[in-house]
C-alpha cells in the first residue's frame, strides 16, 4: 500500500493502555456496522454517538473527526481482509490461488458489514478512501499473480485481466453475501474457473504468460 495508506489521514494519537486500545477497537467494530447500513453523509456525529451509546467527545478523542473515524474503520477492515486473503505463502502456487480466493470469501461471509464498507464505502469519491481500496486490490492482484505466474510484478496485459476479474469478484461477492444461495465451496470453484478463463485469454494475447496447468481446458 502507498504511504498515505500506511500513514492514514486524521489518524488518532496512540493510546497506551489496554483499556484504551480495547475501547478504540470497540468503537471501530460499532462503526463497521453503522457505515455498512447507512451512507457516510447520512450519519452525523450525534447519530453515531447515540447509536454507539457513547459521548460524542469520546469519538473525537480517539479519531479527531467523523472522517478520521471512517478512515480508521476502513483501514482496520482492509487489514483484516488482506491478512486473510494474502496468507498461505508456504503453499504451492496453485494451492495458494485457491487459498487466496477461499480466504477472501470467508472474510466476506463472516465480516459482511466490514466487507461492504471496504467495497462500497460511504464517502462518495474521496481520494484517501479510493487509495485504500486501490491498495487492497493491488495486494490481491499481486497475490494471485504470484500464485499463477510465480511473480508479483507482471506486465500491463495480465495485470488488467486480473484486475478485471477482481472487480467481477467484488460484485459477485457482494451479491452472494446478500443472497447466499450458493455454498461457499461452489462459489470459490466458480471464481477459480472464471480466473482460469481470464488467464487463458491472457495466454492467447501474450504467450509469454502461459496459463497454469490447472487453468487449461484439457487439464
Amino acid at each position: 500500500m502507498n504511504n498515505s495508506q500506511q500513514r492514514g489521514v486524521d489518524r488518532p494519537r496512540a493510546r497506551g493502555t489496554d483499556r484504551s486500545l480495547a475501547r478504540r477497537a470497540e468503537l471501530i467494530a460499532i462503526g463497521r456496522k453503522l457505515f455498512a447500513d447507512t451512507s457516510y453523509d447520512a450519519l452525523s456525529m450525534d447519530d453515531i454517538a447515540r447509536q454507539a451509546h457513547v459521548a460524542k467527545g469520546l469519538i473525537y478523542y480517539y479519531f479527531k473527526s467523523k472522517r478520521g473515524y471512517y478512515l480508521a474503520i476502513v483501514e482496520d477492515s482492509v487489514a483484516d481482509l488482506v491478512s486473510r486473503a494474502a496468507g498461505g505463502l508456504e503453499l504451492p502456487p496453485v494451492e495458494r490461488v485457491h487459498r487466496t480466493i477461499d480466504g477472501y470469501l470467508r472474510y466476506a461471509e463472516h465480516n459482511q458489514a466490514a466487507y461492504r464498507t471496504i467495497i462500497t464505502g460511504g464517502v462518495g469519491f474521496d481520494t484517501e478512501v479510493q487509495a485504500i481500496r486501490e491498495g487492497v486490490r493491488e495486494v490481491i492482484v499481486e497475490t494471485i499473480a504470484e500464485g499463477a505466474y510465480g511473480r508479483r510484478k507482471i506486465a500491463p496485459l495480465p495485470r488488467m485481466a486480473l484486475l478485471g476479474w477482481l472487480y467481477s469478484v467484488e460484485g459477485a461477492t457482494l451479491d452472494w453475501i446478500g443472497h447466499p444461495i450458493l455454498p461457499r465451496d461452489t462459489m470459490r470453484e466458480l471464481l477459480v474457473k472464471m480466473l482460469g478463463g481470464a488467464m487463458r485469454a491472457v495466454e492467447e494475447l501474450d504467450p509469454s504468460y502461459p496459463a497454469p496447468p490447472d487453468a487449461r481446458r484439457d487439464a
